[in-house]
């Protein structure tokens, strides 16, 4: 079968080389108006509003690196004035826009496009149709992706046109479900981390609790070898899923082994017993490069095993369906096993996929590059798998799988995409009440300009290999998709900018895609959040994130005191905490506090923190006395009967006042069930802290394996409090019946 269509990068100026960006003082420097404008013109703001209302303007010197990141030379005022007249005359003389995106049923306006125009589309079943009417019979048009064209005074213009669903669906009753760090959960056949094995197991144990989804980390794929900070949110390709989270005995080949790769695979296997053993019995660290080391020499034994006619025929299905994007994956996975995982030091020939060299190296590494693509393949069929087990389960939902922000930017899609990302940025977020000093990512954007002349597909490429699999889909911080923070090489946080995007370019993108598989999109939407986003994600069918210890009533410029339950927002998976957060027993505990002072990380005494601390945890068991989530002592249920781990009473408490708000997902922090106190991840720390390595364990931090966790009595306990809410997605009125 022929490959599917795939954007190459459009011919677009060689990047211009950024000037430095040195800190500002305290006040910037005023940016001269023709500065201004040019960054008006190409999306990059002069300033933003802080979460607590204060304006904070961009400096000169760091708009001028980041539109020479976008292409444009305003280094001095000769370029400056040259960029600006450029930019002015190519609008001038633009009969279409690069891409064109509207939302079925609603109209729109193109921009500088002359009334008598002659316009028809070709739309995607091959049908070609002129467009006429008001709104130039735009919103009469079916969802997909179509082709544009215009004819107007002897010119004509092509681009592509995309039509998203003018809504997704949301939950038709409430849901509630697990959030999960899969390689945190550890059965007795687990090679030292979580995998999809197990995953299939916990769905069909969650789904028999009630649980209508289970909402994972990314499991995109990992830049291969020793990571000093191993987190899931900065992988190498956003697109392909990582083989280390294969189940090795699920692979069907691995029943047709001869003698010698049976005894041989008995060794990998009596290892990854000891790795596992090590975590789970020995207090000793996940360790992915191990656990991948003994996975990789498993499946080079099974690739070697022939397939039978019908997988085969799957496989060759898989590589036809994904085409040239896996063959990149697969040739940057080649090359980095020859030179290194780090692309911006091999040959100048390499650095690119395209080209004389990388052709000649596809050629003569096309068994590994083979290798690679069957991986993918394997770890698609687990997937699906588990997705077929939690469906089988009874959930609604299903899968709910996070699409992290960016990549690594020596990873395979930094390589493969380039032309869309750009060069010397990476994104994070300004100074805020989460981080005072901003936060930088270190990875790199999508730039707007390019993924415009691409038709945004490289985006849908990204988005269609994580939706393949899902119930539902999370984007990690979806106000990129509005704005993204751009910090440039050698700058702190602090000193960055916001870049805009076509939001509705981007939103529409991500609608189209997750309509045609069905899935919803949750938005993570923490943090800094300009005016009217939350509104276009709910008047889309988006559901944003609400967490407990953000939610005050005021917002966060006033913070009057917790927000109370009737009052949170429907559209929302609402959360007692993330993966970024204290568990709720150490937030109830103060141990978060104890734990930052430890490792320098408080930006104020410990005195005062704890302080603070204390204060927000009382006005919350107010307020769960208020709304009668907290029962006096006589009125509490009686305990669990079974021995195990389980949350305390105030853990169990914060659920009941969840089950009180309107929201129509309910997320359970898996560890918050069993009483762990170990955060997975603490932001602001690489190797002080052992982020995402950690085995879920009870409160006195004894790892639980799978089979102890699900006979726990914990995750029991909090399933009874959401069990009679999911009919519905009204908010309770009572809870005498707890």
């Amino acid at each position: 079968m022929p490959e599917p269509d795939r954007v190459r990068p459009p011919v677009t100026p060689p990047p211009v080389t950024p000037p430095p960006v040195t800190p500002s003082p305290v006040t910037p420097s005023a940016v001269p108006p023709e500065l201004a404008e040019l960054a008006r013109l190409h999306g990059v703001a002069t300033g933003y509003t802080t979460d607590l209302g204060r304006h904070v303007p961009a400096s000169p010197d760091t708009l001028r690196a980041v539109l020479a990141a976008l292409g444009v030379d305003a280094a001095t005022p000769g370029a400056l004035r040259e960029a600006l007249a450029a930019e002015q005359r190519s609008r001038s003389r633009r009969l279409l826009p690069p891409s064109v995106v509207v939302r079925a049923g609603r109209g729109t306006r193109l921009p500088g496009l002359p009334p008598d125009a002659v316009l028809r589309v070709a739309t995607e079943d091959g049908r070609s149709t002129p467009l006429t009417g008001t709104d130039r019979g735009l919103a009469g048009l079916p969802v997909g992706r179509h082709t544009l064209h215009a004819e107007h005074g002897g010119r004509t213009a092509t681009a592509p046109l995309l039509v998203a669903p003018t809504r997704l669906a949301t939950p038709g009753r409430r849901d509630w479900g697990f959030l999960v760090q899969l390689y945190s959960v550890l059965s007795e056949r687990s090679w030292g981390m979580g995998d999809l094995g197990d995953l299939a197991g916990l769905a069909r144990w969650a789904g028999r609790l009630g649980a209508g989804f289970l909402q994972l980390n990314p499991l995109h794929a990992y830049v291969p070898g020793e990571l000093p900070d191993p987190s899931p949110y900065r992988p190498s390709s956003r697109r392909f899923p990582d083989p280390v989270n294969l189940r090795i005995e699920a692979v069907p080949e691995s029943q047709s082994l001869d003698a010698a790769a049976r005894a041989r695979l008995d060794e990998l296997t009596a290892r990854a017993a000891r790795l596992r053993e090590g975590v789970l019995r020995e207090d000793e660290l996940i360790d992915r490069a191990a656990v991948w080391a003994l996975k990789r020499e498993a499946l080079e034994l099974l690739h070697l095993v022939p397939r039978s006619t019908a997988r085969e025929a799957a496989h060759r299905r898989y590589l036809a369906r994904e085409g040239a994007g896996l063959r990149d994956f697969a040739t940057w996975c080649a090359l980095a096993e020859v030179h290194g995982t780090r692309w911006r030091s091999w040959p100048a020939g390499l650095r690119a996929p395209d080209g004389p060299a990388v052709a000649a190296a596809r050629r003569e590494l096309a068994p590994r590059i083979a290798f690679h693509s069957w991986l993918s393949w394997l770890a698609d069929e687990q997937l699906a798998t588990a997705q077929r087990a939690a469906a089988d389960a009874g959930m609604g939902i299903g899968l709910v799988h996070d699409l992290a922000v960016g990549v690594d930017p020596e990873g395979a899609d930094a390589w493969s995409l380039r032309n869309y990302l750009a060069e010397g940025m990476t994104v994070g977020c300004p100074p805020d009440d989460f981080n005072p000093h901003g936060q930088d990512w270190g990875l790199p954007p999508w730039r707007p300009d390019t993924l415009a002349e691409a038709g945004y597909a490289p985006y849908a490429e990204v988005l269609r290999g994580t939706l393949r699999r899902s119930g539902a889909l999370r984007l990690d911080h979806i106000m990129g998709l509005f704005r993204l923070w751009w910090v440039p090489a050698g700058a702190p946080a602090a000193e960055g900018a916001y870049v805009r995007y076509d939001h509705e370019a981007m939103l529409g993108v991500l609608a189209l895609e997750a309509h045609r598989t069905g899935s919803m999109v949750i938005g993570e939407d923490l943090g800094t959040v300009e005016p009217g986003v939350r509104e276009e994600l709910r008047d889309r069918g988006i559901l944003g994130t609400s967490v407990l210890r953000f939610e005050y009533a005021g917002g966060s410029e006033r913070r009057t005191g917790p927000l109370p339950a009737e009052q949170w927002r429907a559209d929302c998976v609402a959360t007692l905490t993330t993966h970024d957060l204290p568990t709720t027993a150490a937030w109830l505990e103060g141990e978060h506090i104890r734990l930052h002072d430890r490792l320098g990380l408080l930006a104020e005494p410990a005195e005062r923190a704890a302080a603070a601390a204390a204060a927000e945890r009382a006005a919350w068991l107010d307020e769960l006395a208020r709304a009668g989530a907290r029962p006096e002592p006589a009125d509490e249920p009686p305990p669990e009967t079974a021995e195990g781990p389980r949350p305390g009473p105030d853990v169990l408490a914060l659920h009941r006042f969840l089950a009180l708000t309107p929201a129509r997902m309910i997320g359970v922090w898996l560890p918050d069930t069993v009483g762990d106190r170990r955060p997975q991840n603490l932001p602001g720390t690489v190797d002080e802290y052992p982020n995402w390595r950690l085995p879920v364990a009870d409160a006195d931090g004894r790892p639980l394996a799978l089979d102890q966790l699900t006979a726990a009595p914990g995750p029991r306990a909090v399933a009874r409090i959401y069990a009679d809410t999911t009919d519905s997605t009204e908010p309770r009125k009572s809870t005498d019946e707890h």
